[in-house]
């Protein structure tokens, strides 16, 4: 019987159905309960738990601090059962004025600074509410306003949503990642969100052009620059964007120090919002060590309780102008903020909303809190007007009412009596009964009197509002512009044009004013060099040990863009590049150009900004196969130190990058010899955002690696072939519409097959023109370390044997210990 009752409990279900109905459950469960905040009140639940905690222990802002420990221990106990830790972070978080524009609350002690030093621990530090954080957020807590639900063990009760007065998600912002989703909303200034709020308010039509006429742009609260390219208004009316940040920073031209002659100097007194001073202080002086920031003599951390302060001193005879542009290419002086409008909407949807529908969830949430405020308010007139109606009944008719109450045998009775008597109900005879002899005296009546006009007048107002949507609006409108007056402040962050940057120009360095034609130049060791087009040495190949894989004209004052196995787009512009005068000089190691010497390029093409109508986008392909598409305007304007462009697990890196139109093909090969030929359109890889994992382009098996990739149009290149060598030195040609057109996600098609067992495909090129080609390609062969080079004719490659055959003319294969390590086309 035991174990017929165990095995009805066993329910049979696939294993591919529990996964994914927990996996939903698990990432809702992020969703909705810790990473995302809700669009009607802006806070996520662990914000939101530490004010309701804070607002029931009563520490208001006119109350004395209390220990931070104390309250996370009731957000613990009673609402949020996770780590301390995790929940002192969001406190301390909420009392950083460089963290939240409006800190909710209040402290006392160490919380940390904008040298990301760590706040002292929970038993050192008190807090209480702020005024803007009681005002706004608890003012009109209550049952009757928000609802309430059990918390986690049942024992207390929490508010679903705090009664917001402002819109807070906007107001200070959040951050958050949640499962397969992220937001990064910018906080704003709290004038212009009440403006407009108002003008919504009044013309809920309005377009996002005008809206943007009442809040131009967020407001850090470490100040700052917005530079505007378009990312704001993009922000605003897509909800997702990206903000070009810059610091505030001051040229000296006669800077002084006691006992030390004048100098030039930069005075930095704003950094980026999220800029760590610390860290940015010590890259400018690493970079200053590196001489890729010259004639910089010292830097000095000069901030105080006044404000930040950071002073870089340059020699006198120095660009200060071109110095500065620098620190703003090369450092966090200048950076990208990535903005996500993404909240809950309506407490449980997770949505990317624009400006004007985040103003809008707002609106509509507080026009709920007023009207259920209102409606508790006229509830409870509406019952103290009965009340009052009762009692001046009672004192009209006293001697009766005493006479019926002297006369009763009990507490029942007399009521009973009360309510025939004087035709009240049982709630106005409980209250004459409970009423006071001293409210029979003649001013305490005259006083019930007022009280039923004033009732009567408050029920007529509450109606009103109640049944006029315009009264409530107006009422709404005062509370708006009352908060203004009490918390509003000025703008602290500027806004400036793009354009109206003017650009510096160096006497010093004629290629980043005047552009020159010059020749970009990649050897296979990793050395990069820029020669005039026109000098003699200008097709000069490197040493057979080291040839050229890349040869490109360009003008000096464009940029080149590397992508790096870490996932990474770093710009670099070309008149960073020593120019080469010397046709035995092989130039510089490019992982000295880079701000970060441990990263490894594997890839660099020309950039140059993409238009707003841009059809292009950035194909990336990662080692394990994973392909995704971004969109070119999100690497607009970048900083020189570069952004992510792919998320990569770990041991993964990034294989190949290319800036590709929807209507080109890409081909991906692996060392098996399969090649898989598909679309870079738009249903086979999807734009995603930036920091995006990629979805899996073809499966690979047990030990098999990708060897090579590329992009190609057959209607404008129809001859397109791709030439295939292996490790050994066997070769083959194949018209690439030879190749199946596969889906992603496929095998796609054995290309070659080997002689030997363990050869393996080990190089992968394409030809768009192979009838055009005149000049031979290049084998680069390994033995350990040492290289060499084979020029082999494209017409001696055969076109049809899927065995390939052996290329090295006059040999029957690789001498002792060499292999074929990559496949270079004429430059």
């Amino acid at each position: 019987m035991t174990g017929d009752r165990h095995r009805a409990q066993i329910i049979p279900t696939s294993l591919h159905s529990e996964m994914q109905r927990s996996y939903l459950e698990y990432a809702m469960s992020v969703i909705v309960g810790r990473a995302l905040p809700d669009a009607r009140d802006g806070l996520k639940p662990v914000h939101r738990r530490i004010l309701y905690a804070m607002h029931e222990l009563g520490l208001l802002p006119d109350r004395p601090f209390r220990k931070c420990a104390r309250v996370v221990g009731d957000v613990l106990g009673k609402y949020h059962p996770h780590g301390d830790q995790s929940v002192y972070d969001a406190l301390v978080r909420l009392v950083q004025d460089f963290s939240c524009r409006y800190p909710l609350l209040e402290g006392h002690g160490n919380f940390g600074s904008i040298d990301d030093d760590p706040p002292a621990a929970m038993r050192y530090t008190e807090c209480r509410l702020s005024g803007i954080g009681q005002a706004v957020l608890l003012g009109e807590l209550n049952r009757a306003v928000v609802d309430f639900i059990d918390n986690f063990d049942g024992s207390q009760q929490e508010p679903v949503v705090l009664p917001a007065r402002l819109p807070v998600l906007l107001l200070n912002g959040a951050g958050g990642i949640a499962v397969g989703m992220a937001t990064n909303i910018p906080p704003h200034n709290l004038g212009e969100l009440v403006d407009g709020a108002i003008a919504l308010l009044d013309r809920p039509d309005m377009s996002h052009e005008e809206l943007m006429q009442f809040i131009p742009a967020p407001d850090f609260p470490t100040g700052g620059i917005i530079v505007d390219d378009g990312g704001i208004k993009e922000t605003y009316t897509t909800g997702r964007g990206t903000l070009l940040l810059r610091g505030v920073a001051e040229i000296n031209p006669d800077y002084r120090v006691k006992g030390k002659r004048a100098r030039q100097a930069i005075t930095v007194t704003e950094l980026p919002f999220q800029v760590n001073k610390a860290q940015w202080i010590e890259k400018v002086a690493e970079l200053a060590e590196q001489n890729k920031l010259e004639d910089i003599l010292d830097v000095r951390d000069e901030s105080d309780r006044t404000g930040l302060r950071v002073v870089i001193e340059i020699r006198k005879e120095a660009n200060a102008e071109l110095i500065l542009e620098k620190l703003y290419r090369q450092t966090a002086l200048q950076v990208n903020f990535g903005a996500i409008l993404l909240a809950l909407k309506g407490g449980s949807q997770p949505k990317q909303m624009t400006l004007k529908e985040l103003l809008l969830e707002f609106i509509d949430f507080r026009e709920e809190t007023l009207t259920r405020r209102f409606q508790q308010e006229l509830l409870e007139a509406q019952q103290r007007l009965h009340l009052v109606t009762g009692f001046l009944l009672a004192i009209a008719q006293l001697e009766q009412v005493i006479s019926l109450i002297r006369s009763a045998n009990d507490p029942a009775s007399a009521k009973l009596a009360l309510q025939q008597a004087l035709q009240v109900s049982p709630a106005q005879a409980d209250a004459i009964l409970g009423l006071p002899l001293r409210r029979l005296t003649a001013m305490e009546r005259t006083a019930l009197q007022q009280e039923q006009a004033t009732l009567t007048q408050e029920i007529q107002r509450l109606e009103t509002l109640l049944s006029d949507r315009r009264e409530l609006l107006k009422v709404f409108k005062k509370d708006l512009r009352d908060l203004k007056k009490l918390y509003g402040d000025a703008r602290r962050t500027k806004i400036i044009k793009l354009a109206d940057i003017p650009k510096p120009v160096s006497p010093e360095v004629i290629r980043e004013s005047v552009p020159t034609e010059v020749l970009v130049q990649l050897s296979y060791k990793g050395y990069i060099r820029v020669v005039n087009s026109e000098s003699k040495f200008s097709k000069t190949y490197y040493p057979s040990d080291d040839p050229l894989v890349a040869s490109f004209p360009a003008l000096s004052t464009q940029q080149l863009m590397i992508y790096s196995a870490s996932g990474k787009a770093i710009p670099l512009g070309i008149q960073q590049i020593p120019l080469t005068k010397n046709a035995k000089h092989k130039g510089v190691p490019l992982v000295t150009l880079l701000p970060d010497p441990a990263e490894q390029p594997i890839n660099i093409s020309l950039w140059s900004e993409p238009s707003l109508d841009c059809t292009q986008s950035l194909v990336l392909l990662s080692s394990d196969a994973k392909i995704k598409r971004t969109a070119l305007k999100e690497l607009q304007h970048l900083s020189s130190r570069g952004l992510t462009v792919i998320k990569l697990k770990e041991q993964e890196q990034l294989f190949w990058a290319m800036v590709v139109d929807t209507q080109h093909q890409l081909a991906i090969a692996t060392n098996t010899g399969r090649i898989l030929r598909m679309r870079a359109d738009e249903e086979q890889i999807p734009i995603l955002s930036r920091t995006a994992m990629g979805s899996l382009a073809m499966r690979l098996g047990t030990g098999e690696r990708l060897v090579g990739a590329g992009t190609f149009d057959l209607e404008q290149h129809p001859d397109t072939e791709l030439v295939l060598v292996t490790a050994m030195g066997f070769a083959r040609r194949i018209r690439a519409d030879a190749i199946r057109l596969s889906p992603k996600g496929s095998i796609g098609t054995q290309a070659i097959k080997f002689h030997s067992k363990t050869d393996r495909l080990r190089a992968m090129a394409i030809v768009h023109a192979p009838k055009e080609l005149a000049e031979p390609i290049t084998l680069v062969i390994q033995q350990e370390r040492y290289l060499r080079t084979v020029a082999i004719a494209l017409r001696d490659i055969p076109h049809d044997p899927l065995h390939g055959r052996y290329v090295l003319a006059g040999k029957e294969e690789l001498n002792s210990g060499e292999t074929v390590v990559k496949l270079i086309l004429p430059l």
